[in-house]
């Protein structure tokens, strides 16, 4: 009958919304154990009691390793922006011998294991004897962040009009002009994202940092490992609700913004 969904729509929303749920009950489970007002971790929460999250935030470790996480995602995102964009222009604007290489070498750390990468560069960094540990960690997570923002922005480069950028020029603006009042404002979704994909995972990074940090450099997710593996309190679960409502903002932030429909090019 008309207006009744097919069986084939039926399973597609049935199997969208299983995959939701399954996505989502980790995140709703560990939120609601942060809330719990018992000493150890119990599902369902007995009680409820945000001490936990004061404790967290009153805790000298969490301050130290929270404002670390953020000057190390927000200094990775720059870099990834700083290399990926002129990266995503070369690969798309210009006709670069063995371009196809290219584009596959800068967007190996996609394909390779991250656990495997932060070996790598362990080693490397061992061999050039770069004993630098917050230069090593930032260098490892633009490494890991910057295909994001070369995909992104590649993207928004392909739908750009680059009749609008050849008319800018005509009429005597500069590479530079041009670039900031034509061709940025085009590109902006796909840099909105690669930003947003590029902080979230430098920020959340535990297979590079496990290999490179050490006590005095020492990220969010290092932190939570190892509260994770001593004492499990509900104090972890307020540490991972805090991270989860970091990267919710973040996301309301991009859709303020630029809208994520348009930064994600749907």
């Amino acid at each position: 009958m008309k207006g009744r969904p097919s069986f084939a729509t039926a399973l597609m929303y049935t199997v969208a919304i299983g995959m939701l749920v399954f996505i989502a009950a980790p995140l709703v489970v560990t939120m609601s154990l942060s809330v719990s007002d018992t000493m150890f971790v119990a599902f369902p929460p007995r009680g409820f009691t945000l001490s936990w999250f004061r404790k967290v935030i009153e805790d000298p470790d969490f301050q130290s390793a929270l404002s670390f996480s953020i000057w190390l995602a927000a200094s990775a995102t720059a870099g990834a922006l700083f290399l990926g964009v002129p990266a995503a222009f070369a690969l798309v604007r210009f006709p670069l011998p063995g371009r196809a290489m290219l584009r596959s070498a800068l967007l190996s750390p996609l394909i390779f294991p991250v656990l495997i990468t932060g070996l790598a560069l362990l080693q490397l960094f061992s061999i050039l004897g770069w004993r630098t540990v917050w230069l090593n960690l930032l260098l490892a997570h633009i490494l890991v962040t910057s295909p994001y923002v070369v995909r992104t922005v590649s993207a928004s480069l392909m739908l750009a009009d680059v009749t609008l950028e050849e008319a800018a020029r005509t009429l005597g603006a500069s590479q530079w002009r041009t670039f900031v009042r034509i061709t940025l404002p085009q590109i902006a979704p796909g840099v909105a994202a690669g930003s947003l994909f590029a902080f979230m995972v430098s920020f959340d990074n535990y297979p590079v940092s496990m290999w490179l940090a050490d006590a005095a450099n020492d990220p969010m997710p290092m932190l939570i490992y190892r509260k994770a593996t001593g004492v499990f309190d509900p104090s972890v679960a307020a540490m991972s609700t805090l991270m989860i409502g970091l990267a919710i903002g973040v996301v309301l932030i991009l859709e303020r913004l630029v809208g994520l429909r348009r930064a994600m090019g749907m």
